[in-house]
């Protein structure tokens, strides 16, 4: 039976959505490093399964995997980390409206890495509005009520970090792009040999520490439940950023990347909506305010620009927005699944 496209838009949106919650359960006995580990391992456990049954061709090229191991990185083991770091101080529905700030980060790595490519004066306003909105957030002028401001930036540089890795996409992995899962599984499988070393090093250094130091990178903190917690990260790993890489791949192969890139929008919604409803937690007013006006800075920024006459109008205009001017299969925003904004 084939399931329809809006199907696996639901079932991705509300797979993301969901990624904050389970991190903030996984905290109950992992840390965030472990986390950010288990997750990617799992993750890339089965994108890399998924490749094989889907017979895809991985990169041959020296030079593509060492772009891969940039993207691995800030696309996957920087903020698969930053994320539990920041829950540890914020409430997961307010690590999901910092997710919601990645397309701001986008038109600012543009700027910077791809400086041919025109921003139009929209869209500036749009990123100008935004900051304001994450400043209504942060409420600088309050002394009591606001947010934790190291674990709500820790969420906000999560989100520029997926700013930067899916502009670093654009600008260098488009042309070794093999198609299919080729790329997500080889981002998965750089990041993984990545956070096995951080995690290592992580366990190096604070094994000496009196009451927390672990016996092994592996071990859970004593004294707590970990069947909970360790269900909820393999959930993530598996379906969180494993079957998410399929289903975002095949909404964008069916009906575009356009489509396929609003699910940024949603992500932050469903993640406020788990957290309120199932952990019970709450966002002040000015938090609600400044998450509406980030999330619609968003929408504006995704918006397609209206096409010019003639196709090299069409192309120009195309790559004024910062948008592919053929099909391909990689992005998000834009076609690659493999750069997606994952939460």
């Amino acid at each position: 039976m084939t399931v329809s496209w809006p199907v696996k838009f639901a079932v991705l949106c509300l797979v993301w959505g969901a990624s904050f919650l389970l991190m903030k359960v996984g905290l109950e006995a992992l840390a965030p490093v472990q986390v950010a580990t288990l997750r990617i391992l799992s993750g890339t456990a089965t994108v890399v399964v998924a490749a094989l049954v889907m017979r895809t061709r991985f990169p041959r090229s020296l030079r593509v995997w060492g772009h891969l191991a940039v993207c691995g990185f800030v696309l996957c083991a920087l903020p698969f980390t930053l994320f539990p770091l920041g829950e540890e101080r914020v409430s997961s529905a307010l690590a999901g409206i910092g997710n919601a700030t990645t397309p701001l980060s986008v038109v600012l790595f543009t700027l910077l890495l791809m400086p041919a490519q025109r921003v139009d004066r929209r869209t500036l306003v749009a990123v100008l509005t935004g900051f304001l909105g994450v400043v209504v957030i942060v409420q600088p002028w309050q002394a009591q009520g606001r947010p934790d401001l190291l674990g709500f930036g820790l969420t906000l540089l999560a989100g520029a970090s997926y700013g930067l890795g899916w502009t670093y996409v654009k600008r260098f992995l488009h042309p070794g792009d093999v198609g299919g899962l080729g790329l997500p599984a080889g981002q998965l499988l750089m990041a993984s040999g990545e956070m096995l070393a951080v995690s290592t090093a992580w366990w190096w250094w604070h094994r000496g520490d009196a009451g927390t130091g672990l016996p092994a990178p592996w071990s859970l903190q004593p004294g707590v439940s970990a069947l909970g917690p360790l269900v909820a990260i393999l959930a993530l790993g598996v379906v969180g950023t494993g079957l998410a890489f399929v289903l975002q791949f095949d909404i964008v192969r069916e009906v575009g990347p356009t489509i396929g890139a609003t699910v940024t929008y949603v992500i932050p919604v469903v993640a406020v909506v788990l957290g309120v409803v199932l952990l019970h937690e709450r966002l002040t007013v000015s938090e609600v305010v400044g998450a509406a006006i980030v999330l619609g800075s968003a929408v504006v920024i995704g918006r397609p620009r209206p096409p010019a006459a003639g196709p090299a109008a069409n192309a120009s205009a195309q790559r004024a927005a910062g948008q592919p001017t053929a099909p391909a299969t990689t992005s998000r925003p834009g076609p690659n699944p493999s750069s997606t904004g994952r939460s």
